[in-house]
């Protein structure tokens, strides 16, 4: 998929060294109206019952929708879901996926496979960073958190974040999923607010793993 002309930032722009940098997490859906705002919304509260304000500022969370709509708010009910998890909804206007998106992002962690494949196919080497997130999960869990920098080091919570990217992708070829519906969460989009909480439910329970190797420190009690 390539992006209409004058849209996203040229692929050639220089490297930014990664030392001191904040670290770019996009969550990925069809609409970013229901699945990607309620992964974005979520992983920012979870990072923020972890981690202090300024170490906190170490990890950027934003998402962006293949067919977003662009300006529109989340649906009602993925606000709904949100203030069941104690996470804020405001705010949220959707987005459509661009080059310039995909180019800052460190992780791409997208809702399905084809949604995956999207992005990879924007080009921008994206190929090593983008995974879905039931795919990031079952990854990370197979990875020994004490091979990873202390998120209180120098560099911090950024730098542990970019060295599990690499850890993943490295064992991306060797754990495969169980079947190919293991690595989808599921549009609600029309859907009634009971499909939408268990839709929340999978989003949390995949996403907790995640916030928990990003960071070092394991959810509140």
């Amino acid at each position: 998929m390539t992006a209409p002309e004058g849209r996203g930032i040229p692929t050639s722009s220089p490297e930014v060294p990664s030392v001191g940098r904040p670290f770019r997490i996009l969550h990925v859906s069809t609409g970013n109206v229901c699945r990607s705002p309620i992964t974005e919304r979520l992983t920012r509260h979870a990072l923020a019952l972890r981690l202090d304000g300024e170490r906190v500022g170490g990890l950027l969370v934003e998402s962006a929708g293949t067919w977003g709509h662009e300006g529109a708010p989340m649906e009602e009910h993925a606000a709904t879901v949100l203030a069941d998890y104690g996470a804020d909804p405001a705010g949220f206007t959707g987005r459509e996926l661009l080059d310039e998106h995909v180019i800052r992002a460190d992780l791409v962690l997208t809702a399905t496979r084809d949604h995956r494949a999207q992005v990879i196919s924007m080009g921008h080497s994206a190929g090593l960073r983008t995974f879905t997130l039931k795919e990031f999960t079952r990854l990370v869990r197979a990875i020994d958190a004490t091979s990873l920098p202390d998120a209180a080091s120098p560099g911090g919570v950024a730098e542990r974040a970019r060295a599990l990217v690499q850890a993943a992708a490295a064992l991306r070829g060797w754990l495969q999923a169980p079947s190919a519906e293991a690595d989808e969460v599921y549009d609600p989009y029309g859907a009634p607010i009971t499909y939408f909480r268990s839709v929340g439910e999978e989003i949390s329970l995949a996403l907790d793993p995640v916030v928990t190797a990003l960071t070092g420190v394991p959810a509140p009690a």
